[in-house]
């Protein structure tokens, strides 16, 4: 069946099966393959740390959030993987601007001087990436040189943006010849800010430099920009609202218009996702202007005085039918990048997450060429002659496709895949009668010349098999939240040299080549020779030969932004000894103290730390927090309990209670601050103010700075400086043991269980007035385990213990609080000077407010009353409470 155009066009270009705009014969049209040079290696032209690309930490993996509603154990219940994957839809955004923005644009821009016989290399450098950095390349001795600034790095523009990064860089070729000095127009933009300057090249001294020509700075974020094909001055700015704006811009002034345009809702494509604008490219009018949206694409024609026409050329949905795709795809889809393609402004390109589309103004609704490509989510896409990429060939058997072709570069620098559409006349056409070719000239029945091939931008990828399969074992072999590239060196933008350039290297192949500058993400800049091939390489030698895991360790992370100025402080390095560490958690502590005290010290004795009057502050403070009160108390710490307290802190409490003064100063101390510059300050947490004794609930640093060289005297003291396993095994050396194999058999944890259960054993007594025993004894602990249910009919806290409660250290598991005495909390009414111990008799267990006296009104008196009513009923009413209260007879 004979196909029309119209349908031919519709019929995507793959692998699958043959499309109506296909060639059946590629061999007519030369070789459109391009590979790397054999056996030549990429020429280093320029390295700096400056030219790192600005990125930021790399984002979480997308599977991350399906991951966790799979596995977490908070969530109740189970949800599998593919309810997991539905549901991460709404919140995972899978638009390539969130993925890659800041790889999403070709970081490294070409600005060609024919005359000058120079090329000039514009890029974003600084510290924030805020800065216009370039470079100059020039051929000397048939090779290409670079020429930076005196100090061998980077020229640099004049800093007018205000420390914010860069987000692209475009250069507009000089088209004014009334300044010989003038060589090109510059805009560079920021998110919210556009900045144009105008290039030019001293005579005198040959240095380029750039000439400020104004900025303009916007409300919303700036979503692209593009120059002018037909007008030299002029450019347009678009916004993420949609907004256009025209400049036209001189050395005098810089005029701006606001193109008034109205995208109508007829448009839209009922797709009911939030679309996103793309970017805008002049058509073959300078009021003319093609804009793409991530749904659609339009034609906003601004001739009409006062009056801006729209047309749809393009929607997202009219090729999903073609491609066969499932719903859940269909939703997915959508465009992701543009670019004008020829010099007559009616022909542009458009990729999607599937598709490649060449389109014609002309033909709205209606592409010329469709191609179907597996790379994922391409965000970069420009359109070469196919003459830039087979200059200098050797036969010229080809030379009419050479002339007439065309070749459009589609990829990603995030994901590092780019593919060459090659396309053109048909050879019939090309043929054919004068006529015929007179048709073709402006119909342009174009064809796909062959199927897409693979670009390897970088040339340290081998594309063998057994490559790429070892590449993606060791990317999933990376811990999770550590991309690949952070890992990699890949190419993060890049040049094509010019056929006139070229032609001064005296360089050629047999089918014609071209040469590629490319900015790698270490830093360097790079040369590499390609040339026409008819197959693609299948292996590289040099890239096969590195080592399998020399691709991932290049070096540390490439892809984070690295700062250019010198670390400019003092380092210091501070080495701790955990052999007294390691000893304690093998059981061994007091065989480690007795073989260091047994060692003969070496050099002086060090100065007293603590000055006379220092050491009567401190043995104050002591004192006053309760140490060496109750040495031969059994109930050490119990009067002491103000909140719920474990037997392991009470425990611990009265060890250190019963420690010597001598031990205790040495745990205990004045802040000091060092003397010696060599010396590495220590920071210590302050003993409270509130006499109490350790572990201590909240505590605050010092309140001297560490920096300060001048001792205060004082009643701060630190602490504690020495943990209390030492201490307790330094006590046990100080009162003598019969022998030292015993006394290195004490245990500091044998001590804390022993304490532990006298005081348990206090407590225990106590509570048996609960079962009648000495019941008219008056009760003055509550002890309790921490039951996270507390409901009847529910796990006990023992089984609860055992089995998966939060409550898994031994150590808390029971508490204990102090009952308050009788006739505490009689407070039956509002009188006059009453406080906070109104509340005394709402609670069974004694309050203890760490707050100064406070004297109530009669009016605050009467709200707390009710208050205290209102609370005093809820109690009545809840079950636990009462149960509470009767099993434990308060």
């Amino acid at each position: 069946m004979e196909l029309s155009e119209e349908w031919k066009a519709l019929l995507p270009i793959r692998h699958s099966f043959n499309s109506p705009l296909l060639s059946s014969s590629s061999s007519s049209f030369g070789p459109l393959i391009f590979n790397p040079k054999p056996k030549t290696l990429p020429k280093t032209l320029f390295s700096s740390p400056s030219l790192f690309p600005p990125l930021p930490p790399p984002p979480p993996p997308v599977s991350s959030l399906p991951h966790f509603l799979s596995t977490s154990a908070s969530i109740p219940y189970c949800i599998s993987s593919s309810i997991s994957s539905f549901l991460c839809d709404d919140f995972v955004d899978d638009h390539p601007h969130s993925i890659s923005s800041f790889l999403s644009h070709n970081r490294l821009c070409f600005l060609p001087c024919p005359d000058q016989k120079l090329y000039l290399l514009f890029f974003s450098t600084g510290l924030n990436h805020d800065h216009i950095g370039f470079l100059v390349i020039h051929i000397q001795d048939n090779e290409l040189k670079v020429l930076g600034n005196d100090g061998g790095d980077v020229l640099l523009g004049g800093n007018h943006l205000n420390g914010h990064r860069i987000r692209r860089i475009l250069v507009n070729p000089d088209g004014d010849e009334s300044d010989p000095t003038v060589v090109g127009q510059l805009m560079a933009y920021t998110m919210y800010s556009v900045h144009w300057y105008c290039v030019k090249i001293v005579e005198s001294s040959k240095v380029p430099v750039l000439h400020y020509l104004g900025s303009k700075l916007f409300k919303k974020s700036i979503i692209g920009c593009c120059w002018s094909p037909h007008l030299y001055e002029q450019s347009v700015v678009l916004l993420e609202n949609g907004a256009l704006f025209l400049f036209d811009i001189s050395e005098s002034n810089l005029n701006r218009e606001k193109l008034r345009v109205s995208w109508d809702h007829d448009f839209s494509t009922g797709s009911g996702k939030k679309c996103e604008w793309l970017g805008c490219e002049f058509s073959w009018h300078p009021l003319i202007l093609i804009v793409a949206r991530s749904d659609a694409v339009f034609l906003a024609d601004f001739r009409p005085y006062n009056k801006c026409e729209v047309t749809c050329l393009a929607k997202i949905q009219m090729f999903n039918l073609s491609l066969g795709h499932s719903a859940s795809e269909i939703e997915k889809e959508r465009f992701l990048a543009l670019s004008r393609a020829g010099s007559d402004g009616f022909q542009f390109v458009l990729a999607s997450r599937s598709s490649l589309l060449l389109c014609d103004v002309r033909k709205p609704m209606m592409p010329l060429l469709h191609w179907a490509h597996t790379l994922d989510s391409p965000c970069y896409v420009d359109v070469y002659q196919l003459s830039e990429l087979r200059s200098q060939a050797r036969d010229d058997r080809y030379g009419w496709a050479t002339a007439s072709g065309f070749c459009i570069l589609l990829g990603s620098f995030w994901n590092c895949e780019f593919n060459v559409f090659c396309y053109g006349p048909s050879s019939s056409a090309s043929e054919g009668s004068v006529v015929g070719k007179g048709i073709s000239k402006f119909c342009k029945p174009f064809i796909a010349w062959d199927l897409p091939s693979d670009l390897l931008l970088s040339s340290r990828d081998c594309p063998c098999g057994s490559c790429l399969v070892k590449q993606e074992a060791l990317k999933d072999a990376l811990p999770e939240g550590v991309d690949w590239r952070q890992k990699k060196e890949i190419v993060v933008g890049f040049g094509i040299l010019n056929r006139e350039f070229r032609e001064l290297m005296s360089e050629s192949d047999e089918f014609g080549g071209f040469t590629l500058v490319r900015l790698m993400s270490s830093g360097k800049i790079e040369a590499q020779r390609y040339c026409a091939s008819w197959d693609s390489v299948k292996k590289s030698d040099v890239a096969h030969t590195q080592s399998k895991e020399s691709w991932l360790n290049f070096g540390g992370d490439l892809l984070y932004s690295f700062c250019d100025a010198e670390y400019k402080f003092h380092k210091k390095f501070k080495f701790l000894k955990l052999d007294y560490l390691k000893g304690y958690l093998n059981g061994k502590l007091a065989e480690i103290i007795y073989s260091k005290m047994k060692m003969p010290s070496k050099g002086h004795l060090e100065k007293e730390i603590l000055s006379i009057n220092s050491h009567e502050i401190l043995c104050k403070k002591l004192k006053a927090c309760g140490f060496a009160r109750f040495k031969n108390s059994p109930v050490i710490g119990l009067d002491d309990i103000s909140v719920p307290t474990s037997i392991y802190e009470i425990g611990l409490k009265q060890m250190w209670a019963t420690l010597p003064m001598e031990l205790l100063q040495l745990a205990f101390s004045s802040y000091r601050v060092p003397s010696d510059d060599n010396e590495s300050p220590s920071e210590f947490l302050a003993v409270p103010d509130i006499p109490q004794l350790p572990p201590f609930l909240l505590r605050d640093p010092s309140s001297h700075s560490s920096s300060s060289k001048v001792v205060q005297a004082n009643d701060s003291i630190v602490g504690p400086l020495l943990p209390l396993p030492v201490l307790l095994t330094l006590n046990e050396f100080r009162n003598g043991r019969p022998n030292a194999q015993a006394t290195c058999a004490f245990s500091s944890e044998v001590e804390r269980r022993r304490r532990c259960n006298e005081v348990l054993k206090v407590v225990s007594d106590d509570d048996r007035n609960e079962k009648g025993v000495d019941s008219q004894k008056s009760k003055r602990f509550l002890v309790y385990h921490p039951d996270p249910v507390g409901v009847e009919g529910e796990p006990s806290a023992k089984e609860q213990l055992q089995g998966n409660s939060v409550y898994t250290d031994k150590k808390f598991h029971k508490l204990i609080s102090k009952v308050k005495d009788e006739g505490q909390g009689s407070c039956s009414g509002p009188t006059d000077g009453a406080g906070l111990e109104l509340f005394d008799d709402l609670c069974p267990i004694k309050l203890e407010f760490n707050a100064p006296a406070i004297t109530l009104s009669s009016q605050e008196l009467r709200a707390l009353k009710t208050m205290k009513e209102q609370f005093s009923n809820w109690q009545k009413g809840f079950k636990p409470y009462q149960e509470l209260r009767n099993r434990r007879k308060f």
